[in-house]
This record gives C-alpha cells, sequence and structure tokens, in this order.
C-alpha cells in the first residue's frame, strides 16, 4: 500500500472518528446543505439540472444531471479537465463547513463526468502496470488531482503494484513499479 493510500485511509478514518465524537452532522444533512447551495448557484447561472444525493460508505454523492439532451450549460460547469467541477466541489464542501462547523469530503460529479473520467483512469492504470511489467521499469503517469491520484493508487494496488505520488502542487503525479 503507497503512503498516499495509507495517510487517505488515516483521514478518513479519523474524520469518521470526529464526526461521531463531536456528534457531527449526518451525510444526509451534509448533502442537503450542499445541494440547497449548488441549486442556487444553478439559478444565479440559468443553468438546468436536477441534483441528486447518494450516501455511500458514509460518505455524500452529489450529482447534477441535465434535464434534457442539452447539457451545454452543465458542461461550462465541468470545465477544462473538472477544474470548474473541482473548484464548485469545495464550494460546496466550504457551504456545508459554514453552515455545520464540520469538514465535509462529499463528492459533486457533473453530467457524468467523474464516471467517465473513472474509466480513462482505470485505462491510465491498467497501461501502466502492463509496462512496469513487460519492462520492469518505473512509469510516471501525468499529474492529477488528489482525489484522482486515490482512485489510480486504489487501482494500481488491486493490480499488485505499487505506486508512489511524487512532486509538489500541480506537478503531482503518481509513480508506478513493481515494488521490493
Amino acid at each position: 500500500m503507497s503512503t498516499d493510500n495509507m495517510q487517505d485511509e488515516t483521514l478518513e478514518a479519523v474524520d469518521e472518528q470526529a464526526a461521531v465524537q463531536d456528534g457531527g452532522g449526518s451525510a444526509e444533512d451534509e448533502g442537503d446543505i450542499a445541494a440547497d447551495y449548488l441549486e442556487e448557484l444553478l439559478d444565479i447561472a440559468d443553468i438546468d439540472g436536477d441534483i441528486d444525493i447518494e450516501v455511500r460508505n458514509g460518505r455524500t454523492y452529489i450529482s447534477i444531471v441535465s434535464e434534457d439532451n442539452d447539457a451545454q450549460g452543465l458542461q461550462a460547469l465541468v470545465g477544462h479537465d473538472g477544474e470548474v467541477l473541482e473548484a464548485l466541489q469545495e464550494l460546496a464542501r466550504l457551504s456545508v463547513l459554514t453552515s455545520t462547523e464540520h469538514r465535509s469530503r462529499l463528492v459533486l460529479d457533473i453530467d457524468g463526468f467523474r464516471d467517465a473520467r473513472n474509466k480513462e483512469l482505470r485505462e491510465i492504470a491498467e497501461e501502466a502496470v502492463g509496462k512496469v511489467k513487460e519492462t520492469g521499469e518505473e512509469v510516471a503517469l501525468a499529474p492529477m488531482s488528489a482525489y484522482e491520484r486515490k482512485i489510480v493508487h486504489d487501482i494500481i494496488a488491486d493490480l499488485g503494484m505499487v505506486s508512489e505520488s511524487e512532486g509538489e502542487g500541480s506537478r503531482r503525479h503518481i509513480v508506478v513499479s513493481a515494488g521490493s
């Protein structure tokens, strides 16, 4: 297991324990607060979209999907490589923090972007593992967000390889190896 994976799991356990100890809001409350915030944003931007809330394993997942076949407005909310989506997710988390005084780990998806990106990330991870098996040499992947790195670390571990995050800031990326 990579250091990033251990840190992420430790943070998740600490978050869950803290919520239990200090009476943090439920995931459902968190979803309702974030959905209200996002609905206001959609209204201000005059963009049509339906908001779905789902709670899985104690984490809130919010999806905004187009009401009709015209998803142009929602695509603007995704932005280039999901940059606007990431920013909106942080704003939704801040709205929850402001209302509940508890940090949120909610995940926001717009028009299926994250699902499609997760498929791409799986392909990238599988290709990297294939190269490592073929050559025996480390493979460095392109920089990714922390959320995407977590997904790739998990996939690589499931495929029996080792991964580590290297670099700083926007250059932080994963290096895949066979391990020791």
